[in-house]
């Protein structure tokens, strides 16, 4: 099986490069993901020259812009050295063709959100890491998430469906794209994003019935772009039971009335929140060995990504 190529904060893979010469070890991503994922681990702090361990450093605005000082001397400033390397980094990143991004919460340089910003009087709890915010401004196609908040069972099952997303558009359509190969991509994931986002399901599949007026590169890295941020939306239990319910009619014709009336039953019963997603889901795959139909056999919305994760028990 081939790992999917993704980066991670170091100290969050175990590494002990913290200012204190610890880590910020995350077990969901060794121990869960790792059979699965290439990680490649990266620490700004380190790899731009600084020690193990090294005095703390923080986001600090002066004049108005925001600088990454040292907490007890704010006139040590490692800003361009960061900018330097983050450069460098982004570049040598590019080429792997990374599916996704963890890193460490709350850090002055991998933050994701709500990083603090000193200044005189106050600190602003609404910072990003300068160098996570420059790899998200680089790819803004890419998923990002921050190690604590994968501790959330949706916010994690939503990071590593998109990784898995990712990948399967970098495998089946990057490397020699086709209009064939978006169309049929598009057409395995349109349940998904009736799942996450319909206005984004009508307006993609818009774009890809005009792929014709466009160059295809143009049209993979616009679609590319647009595709990753629609799954961005965290999909809702409505818009699961609106995609289930699309489903059963797939079945009208060959279920009998009893099994209509089971999968109706199991698919109200999520709706209302008292049976997980994976009880309709179970019985529709049951449903649909017995009565295959090719159009639903491939919609990722069904197999999103290994079941040894277990990211949709309880959802």
């Amino acid at each position: 099986m081939n790992k999917i190529p993704v980066g991670i904060s170091s100290c969050v893979l175990g590494n002990n490069v913290r200012f204190d010469g610890g880590h910020k070890k995350n077990q969901f991503v060794t121990s869960e993901l790792k059979p699965y994922f290439n990680f490649f681990p990266v620490c700004p702090e380190v790899e731009m020259g600084l020690p193990v361990p090294r005095p703390t450093i923080r986001l600090t605005r002066l004049d108005g812009e925001v600088r990454l000082t040292e907490t007890k001397d704010s006139s040590s400033d490692h800003t361009e050295r960061l900018i330097m390397f983050t450069a460098e980094k982004l570049n040598a990143l590019d080429s792997l063709n990374l599916c996704g991004y963890v890193v460490c919460a709350k850090s002055p340089t991998c933050g994701m959100e709500r990083v603090k910003i000193y200044t005189e009087n106050m600190a602003e709890k609404n910072g990003i890491g300068l160098y996570t915010q420059a790899l998200m401004e680089r790819f803004p196609w890419l998923p990002v998430e921050e190690d604590g908040r994968l501790n959330d069972a949706v916010l994690r099952e939503n990071f590593v469906s998109r990784v898995y997303r990712l990948h399967d558009f970098r495998q089946s359509v990057e490397p020699d794209p086709t209009a064939k190969r978006v169309i049929d991509f598009h057409s395995r994931y349109k349940l998904t994003l009736m799942a996450h986002h319909p206005q984004s399901y009508q307006s993609l599949g818009k774009m890809v019935a005009s792929i014709s007026d466009y160059d295809i590169n143009d049209f993979v890295a616009k679609y590319r772009e647009q595709f990753m941020a629609a799954l961005c939306h965290r999909v809702s239990r409505k818009n699961n039971t609106n995609v289930l319910m699309h489903i059963q009619g797939y079945f009208k014709r060959t279920l009998t009335k009893e099994q209509k009336s089971e999968l109706a039953m199991l698919i109200d019963d999520y709706r209302m929140g008292h049976q997980p997603l994976l009880a309709p889901l179970t019985l529709i795959k049951h449903y649909l060995n017995m009565y295959p139909d090719p159009y639903l056999q491939h919609q990722k919305f069904l197999e999103p990504y290994p079941q040894e994760l277990r990211l949709r028990y309880g959802l």
